[in-house]
């Protein structure tokens, strides 16, 4: 049985790639990558590293070449490229005759108002249309996503934010990668969907959470959609990425990631990783980033 992922030298897919190996040896494993050369280090663990893009179908057609289970990892940009890209992997797989498609897609995302959803929507629709068994990983929020907000607190700024009381079920990505290879390498998996979510907390009860691990409170400071942009640009966030970023924000403001759900616990015999121990761990590395940059910063 060949597995094959897609994006495996990105963020998430290394870590699939790493959970993988835990259960299936490497000569089971394939990775298709943009950049076969930044996969080298795969490739000298027995991993046979494949020439993938999807912007250019005809890579994904050797690429997808006699693997029978395939993780999608859903790509970056917007909407319109993602999609674009999305079908272009999913109809090589249909061609290439791979007998199973995992994809990371969001929560809830038949129905989601999320501003990420059209993407998701739209390649889980392609998917079906294949009939090639599936299951789809529905993600919810990355907790490393909020990440320059941590750093932000560790300079001594407040947590900002314009999501109001909307609630997120953020998770590691080493959970979420986790879940796809236990589904990837497993059995009974096909034709699922799997709401992954921990526990549903507001900014407020996220700053608390941070406030215990560092041992002081972290103000929040809550803005409206304008104001968030305006601290964005100031901060130096690009141009083109203040719509996304206040987007983000409007649809946690909306609900979009407020799913409950224990599939964490179904596939993986345990819950999410607790958010206090996970923001621990970003607190500890990027504390060690900051004394780095800024030797002469007391942060705590």
């Amino acid at each position: 049985m060949k597995i094959l992922v897609t994006g495996a030298t990105g963020q998430l897919g290394s870590k699939i790639v790493e959970a993988l190996l835990k259960s299936v040896s490497a000569s089971q494993l394939a990775v298709s990558v943009r950049s076969p050369e930044k996969a080298e280090s795969l490739r000298a663990r027995g991993i046979e590293v494949r020439h993938g893009d999807f912007d250019y179908p005809e890579t994904l057609d050797s690429a997808f070449n006699d693997v029978e289970r395939l993780l999608l990892v859903s790509t970056d940009g917007d909407n319109e490229t993602r999609t674009r890209q999305h079908k272009n992997a999913v109809a090589a797989a249909e061609r290439a005759g791979v007998k199973f498609i995992a994809y990371t897609s969001i929560v809830n995302a038949t129905e989601s108002k999320n501003i990420f959803a059209p993407t998701h929507q739209a390649t889980e629709e392609a998917i079906l249309k294949t009939g090639i068994p599936y299951s789809f990983l529905r993600n919810n929020w990355y907790l490393e996503n909020e990440t320059p907000s941590i750093q932000a607190v560790l300079a001594g700024a407040p947590w900002v934010t314009s999501a109001g009381s909307g609630k997120v079920g953020w998770a590691t990505r080493q959970d979420y990668a986790e879940t796809a290879a236990t589904v990837l390498s497993g059995k009974g998996h096909e034709n699922t969907i799997y709401e992954l979510s921990g526990k549903l907390l507001t900014q407020e009860e996220l700053a608390s959470v941070l406030g215990n691990v560092l041992g002081k409170e972290v103000p929040v400071q809550q803005v409206d959609d304008a104001a968030y942009a305006d601290i964005m640009k100031a901060a130096g966030v690009p141009d083109f990425a203040i719509p996304i970023v206040v987007g983000i924000q409007k649809s946690i403001r909306e609900e979009t990631l407020a799913v409950e759900s224990n599939d964490f616990e179904k596939l993986l015999g345990r819950p999410a990783t607790p958010v206090s121990q996970a923001l621990g761990q970003i607190v500890s590395e990027n504390i060690g980033l900051f004394r780095v940059l800024f030797p002469s910063e007391l942060l705590l």
